[in-house]
C-alpha cells in the first residue's frame, strides 16, 4: 500500500524529467552538430566566394546622338550604374514594402518570414514561397553560378542563407541597397534600375515618381510577366498593391497614395534596349579601335558621344525600307526577284522555331544611305541596308559598285580645272561605242543609263547643259578634251579611293567606288572647292566617371578644285533639280524649292541606281541594287528608285540645317556663246528654220554662260561671222566644208591620237575587264573592226558604225537600227 506520507522524489530524479533531459540535451547536440555540420558544408561554401564581385557589374556602353538622344546601348547586360545617393527615397521605400519590409532589422535572413514559408512547403520538400530578404536576392543575382534560380532545392535555400549572412556582416544596408538597385533585373532586357527607368519611362531613376518607383518595384516578383508593355492592368495591379503595403507600414500618407493612385502610367514606346543599326555597329568598331580593347566596350560603361542626328537616322532608315518596298510591288520589278516582305517571312518563321542554322543571305533589292555635315565630314545618317538584323554588311561603307553618271560632275569639275568653259559646245550625236566599250565592244553609246526613258541626241550642246542632262556622248567627247589621268588625279584628291581604270568608260562611272567616298567627294561642290579632311562618326568618348578617353581632332579642309570650278559645276547640278535628270524632285516628289544640288547616276544595264546630292549644309548620297549585281528592271533608272529617299531626307534636314543660297564667286562672268561654234556670239549668229505652216523663222543661235576669263572663249563665232572666219583662216588648219560649202565646227579632239581599245574576245564568253561579263543582252555580238585609216590633216575622223541593236523606250525588246550614215568624233 502507497504511503502518502513518504517524502517524493525530487523532480530531477523523476524519469520523465530524465527522459526529456536525455532528449534535450540530444536536441542540443543534435542542432550543435547540425550547426557544425552547416557551417563546415555551407559555411566554407560561402566564405569562399569573393564579395567584391558585388560591386563589380557589367555596365553598358551608352551611344548619343548629336542632338543628345540615345541611339543605342551597346553591352552583354543592359546596366547603367546609379549611386544610392541619387535614387529618390520614395523608391527605396516602395523596395522595401514591395520586397523585405523588415529589410533594415533582419540580419540578412527574416526569421519571420523563413519560418512561415517553412510550415508551408514542409511537405512538398521544395521551396514554393519566397521568403527571401533583399540581400538574398542580391545573392542569387551575384552570384548565378552557385545559387542558380532553377534550383529551388533546401541546399540551395540553405546555402543562400549563409551567403546572405556574409554579405550582412561586410556590408551596410545602403551598400546592399545600392548594389540590389544596379545589378537586379526589371524584365524586357533592362538590368538595375536606372536601365529599366529609362527604358520603360524615358527618365532617370532619380526621377522617378512615387507610381513609377511603385510599378518597377512591384515588378520584381515576375519581372517579364507583370511589365507594363506586356501587361498594362498586371502592372497597375502591382503598382496598387505596393502603394498600399506603403500606406500600411506608414511610408506615405492618404493623400500621397491616392495622388499615385489616380497617376495615369505613362510607359513609353518599346524600342529594342541593343538597337540593331549599321551606325551603331559601326561605332562600336570605332571605339574598339580607339581604345584597342572590343570586349571593354561591352562592360565599362563608354558615353559615346557621335555626329548622328538621330531624327535623320530615323527618317533614313523608314524612307530607304519603306521606298524600296514600293519599288517591289511594282508589275516591272519582276516576280523572279526576291522581296523584303517574302525574305522576312521566312525569317520570323525560322526563328519562332528555334533554328539555328542562318537562313540563306537576302536576294531582295538592298539600299544605303550616307549623309555628312560639308564642312566637318560628319556623319549625320548612315544605313548600311534595309535590315540589320538580315544582313549585317555595311554596303555605305564596304560595297564597291559603279556609280554610272553620278560619276560625271568630277569628269566637268576636272575638264572646267583644266581651261574647258562651261559653254564650250559638244556634240551630242551617236558615238561608237568601240571608243568606250560598255557592255561590249560594238554599239552606239546613248542607250546605257542616259538617265531617263525619253533621252534623245540633241546635236551641239553646252558643257553646262550636256551636265544637266547627263548626255552620256557630249560627256565622253568632253572627257577626252582633258584625259583620263586628270579625271583619276582629281578623284583621287577627292578622297575616291576606289580603283579607277585607265579607260575611257571610267568617265561614265564604270569603276567601282563607295557611297561614302563619292559622297565625300560631292562636298566640294556646295563648299566652294573645298572638303573635309575625312569623315568621322565619333566626337567623343568618356569613362562612365566622366573622364574623357577620346576626343576628336580638328583638322583643316582640303582644297581640291577652284571655288569657280565648284560654282560652275553646282550650277549644272541645280539645273538638274529643275528640268534636268532629277526634274522629278520637285515634280513628283515634293523637294522644298531651296538651293539645292544634285545627280542622279544609272549604271550599265539598271543594276546600280545613285543619288549624291546637297544643301549648303549637308551632303546626302544614295544608292540601290542587287548584291549580286543585275538589273532591277528595265527602265528602273535613279531618278525612279533612290531620288525619293533622298527627297524625303533633304526635306526633314531643312528645319536643323538650313540650306543658304550658294554665292557665286566674283571671278565668273557670263557670256553669250553660239550653239553652232561655241565661239563668242556676234550679232550675225542667226539662223532661219520653216515653221510649221512652212513660213521661214528667224532665231539666235546662242546660249548664255558663266565662266572665268581663263576659260572663256576669246574669238568670235567663226560660222556666222566673216570676222570669225578670217581669224580661222590666220591661225586654224583648214577645215572641211560641209555639203552647203559652209565652215563646219572643228571636232573636240584630234582622234588620230585615240585608238579604240581591241579586246582578245568578246566581253561575254572572254576576258571581262570592265565588268560587264553577261550585260551585252541588249547587243549583237561584238563584230571586229578594223583601225580606221588616219584622217586627212584638217579633216576630221569618220567611222563607219556597224548595225547595232538598242533598247526601245516603249518597250522591253531590242530593236534593229539602221547603221547611220556616218559618225563624227
Amino acid at each position: 500500500m502507497w504511503d502518502a506520507s513518504l517524502p517524493k522524489k525530487p523532480f530531477y530524479r523523476r524519469k520523465w524529467f530524465i527522459a526529456l533531459a536525455v532528449l534535450a540535451v540530444a536536441g542540443l547536440l543534435t542542432a550543435v552538430g547540425g550547426m557544425i555540420y552547416l557551417q563546415v558544408v555551407f559555411g566554407s561554401r560561402a566564405a569562399e566566394l569573393d564579395l567584391s564581385k558585388l560591386g563589380e557589374m557589367e555596365n553598358a556602353s551608352i551611344v548619343y546622338g548629336s542632338d543628345g538622344n540615345i541611339l543605342g546601348r551597346i553591352y552583354i547586360q543592359n546596366r547603367d550604374v546609379i549611386a544610392l545617393d541619387q535614387i529618390p527615397g520614395h523608391l527605396v521605400q516602395a523596395l522595401v514594402a514591395a520586397e523585405d519590409n523588415r529589410f533594415f532589422d533582419h540580419p540578412g535572413l527574416d526569421i519571420i518570414g523563413v519560418a512561415r514559408a517553412f510550415l508551408k512547403d514542409f511537405g512538398s520538400g521544395r521551396f514554393r514561397q519566397g521568403a527571401s530578404t533583399v540581400t538574398q536576392q542580391l545573392a542569387r543575382n551575384s552570384f548565378p553560378e552557385v545559387l542558380p534560380s532553377s534550383d529551388r532545392t533546401f541546399r540551395r535555400k540553405i546555402l543562400e542563407a549563409f551567403v546572405a549572412l556574409r554579405i550582412e556582416r561586410q556590408f551596410t544596408k545602403d551598400q546592399i541597397l545600392e548594389f540590389y538597385f544596379n545589378r537586379v533585373y526589371f524584365g524586357s532586357g533592362f538590368y538595375g534600375i536606372e536601365a529599366a527607368a529609362h527604358g520603360y519611362f524615358g527618365k532617370s531613376a532619380r526621377d522617378l515618381t512615387l507610381s513609377e518607383a511603385a510599378t518597377l518595384t512591384g515588378m520584381l516578383k515576375s519581372p517579364n510577366n507583370l511589365s507594363p508593355w506586356k501587361n498594362r492592368q498586371a502592372a497597375i495591379g502591382t503598382r496598387d498593391f505596393v502603394l498600399g503595403r506603403m500606406l500600411e507600414l506608414g511610408m506615405i500618407d492618404q493623400a500621397q497614395y491616392d495622388a499615385a493612385i489616380s497617376e495615369r502610367l505613362a510607359v513609353k514606346n518599346r524600342r529594342p534596349v541593343y538597337t540593331e543599326s549599321y551606325a551603331v555597329e559601326f561605332i562600336r568598331q570605332q571605339v574598339a579601335a580607339l581604345i584597342g580593347d572590343d570586349d571593354s566596350v561591352y562592360g565599362d560603361g563608354y558615353r559615346i558621344y557621335t555626329s548622328i542626328d538621330s531624327q535623320l537616322q530615323q527618317v533614313a532608315e523608314r524612307s530607304l525600307k519603306a521606298r524600296l518596298t514600293e519599288v517591289e510591288q511594282r508589275g516591272e520589278y519582276g516576280k523572279e526577284h526576291e522581296t523584303f516582305a517574302q525574305y522576312q517571312q521566312m525569317y520570323r518563321q525560322r526563328r519562332n522555331r528555334g533554328e539555328d542554322e542562318p537562313l540563306h543571305p537576302p536576294k531582295y533589292l538592298q539600299g544605303s544611305l550616307v549623309a555628312m555635315d560639308n564642312v566637318t565630314g560628319g556623319v549625320l545618317a548612315m544605313v548600311g541596308g534595309r535590315d540589320y538584323s538580315h544582313s549585317e554588311y555595311n554596303r555605305a561603307l564596304f560595297s564597291h559598285r559603279p556609280p554610272g553618271t553620278a560619276f560625271l560632275p568630277i569628269v566637268y569639275a576636272a575638264a572646267y580645272e583644266n581651261g574647258v568653259f562651261p559653254g564650250s559646245v559638244f556634240s551630242d550625236t551617236v558615238i561608237d561605242n568601240r571608243q568606250v566599250m560598255i557592255g561590249g565592244t560594238t554599239g552606239v553609246l546613248g542607250e546605257w543609263g542616259p538617265e531617263r526613258a525619253d533621252n534623245q541626241y540633241e546635236g551641239n550642246i553646252s558643257a553646262h547643259e550636256a551636265l544637266v542632262k547627263s548626255k552620256n556622248a557630249a560627256s565622253v567627247r568632253l572627257g577626252m578634251t582633258v584625259g583620263l589621268d586628270p579625271v583619276i588625279d582629281l578623284a583621287k584628291r577627292a578622297r575616291i579611293d576606289g580603283e579607277l581604270r585607265p579607260y575611257p568608260a571610267t568617265f561614265l562611272g564604270s569603276s567601282e567606288i563607295t557611297l561614302e567616298d563619292l559622297t565625300l567627294a560631292f562636298t566640294m561642290f556646295p563648299n566652294g572647292g573645298e572638303r573635309p579632311a575625312k569623315p568621322y562618326i565619333i566626337e567623343r568618348v568618356e569613362q562612365k566617371d566622366g573622364m574623357v578617353i577620346y576626343e576628336r581632332p580638328r583638322l583643316n579642309p582640303i582644297r581640291v578644285i577652284k571655288p569657280s570650278t565648284a560654282y560652275e559645276v553646282h550650277s549644272s547640278l541645280a539645273d538638274s533639280l529643275e528640268f534636268g535628270t532629277a526634274d522629278k524632285a520637285y515634280s513628283q516628289y515634293g523637294l522644298k524649292r531651296l538651293p539645292l544640288g544634285g545627280k542622279t547616276g544609272t549604271a550599265y544595264n539598271f543594276t546600280d541606281v545613285w543619288f549624291v546630292g546637297y544643301s549648303s549644309a549637308i551632303t546626302c548620297g544614295v544608292w540601290a541594287g542587287f548584291d549580286s549585281p543585275q538589273p532591277i528592271y528595265r527602265g528602273g533608272f535613279s531618278n525612279r528608285i533612290v531620288l525619293p529617299v533622298w527627297v524625303d531626307f533633304m526635306n526633314a534636314s531643312f528645319a536643323r540645317y538650313p540650306a543658304k543660297p550658294f554665292i557665286r564667286p566674283q571671278t565668273l562672268r557670263k557670256y553669250e556663246v553660239c550653239r553652232e561654234s561655241g565661239m563668242l556670239a556676234t550679232d550675225e549668229c542667226f539662223e532661219n528654220i520653216t515653221g510649221v505652216n512652212g513660213e521661214s523663222i528667224r532665231y539666235r543661235t546662242t546660249f548664255t554662260a558663266w565662266g572665268t576669263e581663263e576659260q572663256a572663249p576669246t574669238h568670235a563665232c567663226h560660222v556666222h561671222s566673216n570676222a570669225g572666219l578670217a581669224f580661222l583662216a590666220q591661225h586654224q588648219r583648214p577645215n572641211a566644208a560641209g555639203a552647203s560649202g559652209q565652215p563646219r565646227a572643228l571636232p573636240v579632239v584630234d582622234p588620230t591620237q585615240f585608238v579604240p581599245v581591241a579586246l582578245k574576245a568578246s566581253t561575254v564568253l572572254g576576258d571581262d575587264p570592265f565588268g560587264t561579263r553577261g550585260r551585252n543582252d541588249l547587243h549583237a555580238e561584238a563584230t571586229p573592226t578594223p583601225k580606221p585609216a588616219a584622217s586627212e590633216p584638217g579633216k576630221p575622223q569618220v567611222l563607219r558604225a556597224q548595225p547595232v541593236r538598242t533598247l526601245d523606250r516603249g518597250a522591253d525588246s531590242a530593236v534593229e537600227l539602221e547603221a547611220p550614215p556616218a559618225i563624227e568624233f
